[in-house]
């Protein structure tokens, strides 16, 4: 099953084009969808996930029409937004068992096994008669992760799942969303290049609404091979070189800048070629290098 998206447009009343024309074609497996924030990729998701209507365009996971038959699409979806609420003093299990109800299991031992296999999947188990109010962060995410799993989906989407997680969080929630994806399509939404590196082997950049990149981590990084240069330089010469070299990025280090700059050969005067990466190509993207 593959999710195709064709010439998918929004544009909300207050004037902002969040979506310009998308087209992707998704097949099962990790997907990145990256890029800064305001670059249409939570509105996006929320088309996807049936929760805003598009003004026009389509989109089919198979054979369903996600933009006109919400209620299969929806038994076929796991969402995980950026940020959901829970009930106070609700334990995980009582309100996972709540949430399979809604998902249409009315057996109660059917309930229960599942419930139980899913907590155990999201190494919640232990803790299921604790409040998922009070959870941390990356419980909470993977709580989130859980109820995205009820139904057996087709597609799960996840909208910045990763930001402010501690990083052994990090690591097993990348552990959970790497196994989930061996099965079906995984769309990771995000504006850090780290978890799109790490779990994902197709991926897009979009800004402003409009897709820049798409295809294979491997082929984003050759778009940047051996075309990235950096340097040191002092803080009043950075205007200086803003004006006479492509800079991808700058970034302090030990307070001054160390900038990136994009050139098909050496530009000498002290550079040296850096190392490829996603991050460069994020950047040289966004600012219209590449």
């Amino acid at each position: 099953m593959e999710l195709k998206i064709e010439n998918l447009e929004k544009k909300y009343p207050n004037g902002v084009h969040a979506l310009k024309q998308v087209n992707l074609n998704i097949k099962p497996g990790m997907f990145g969808l990256l890029g800064p924030n305001g670059a249409g990729k939570s509105s996006l998701m929320r088309t996807l996930a049936s929760l805003q209507e598009a003004d026009s365009g389509t989109a089919f996971l198979g054979d369903i029409d996600i933009l006109k038959d919400k209620h299969s699409l929806r038994e076929n979806l796991g969402y995980l937004p950026q940020e959901f609420g829970v009930y106070p003093r609700v334990s995980a299990e009582e309100l996972l068992d709540h949430l399979c109800m809604l998902k249409g299991i009315k057996n109660k031992s059917e309930r229960k096994e599942l419930l139980d296999f899913l907590l155990q999947k999201v190494n919640l188990f232990e803790h299921r008669k604790k409040s998922v109010a009070s959870f941390s962060g990356g419980m909470r995410q993977r709580f989130g992760i859980a109820q995205c799993l009820i139904g057996n989906p087709k597609l799960v989407i996840v909208d910045e799942p990763t930001a402010g997680l501690d990083p052994g969080e990090r690591n097993r929630f990348y552990n959970i969303l790497s196994e989930i994806g061996e099965e079906v399509i995984v769309i990771l939404s995000t504006h850090i290049v780290q978890d799109v590196r790490e779990l994902c082997s197709h991926m897009a950049i979009m800004n402003k609404g409009e897709v820049l990149f798409n295809g294979t981590t491997d082929e984003a990084i050759d778009l940047v091979r051996s075309k990235v240069w950096e340097k040191q330089i002092s803080k009043s010469e950075l205007a200086e070189y803003q004006e006479k070299y492509k800079i991808i990025s700058n970034k302090r280090v030990a307070g001054l800048p160390m900038i990136n700059v994009f050139s098909e050969d050496n530009p000498l005067n002290g550079f040296v070629k850096s190392d490829e990466n996603l991050e460069s190509v994020f950047f040289a993207k966004l600012n219209g290098l590449i």
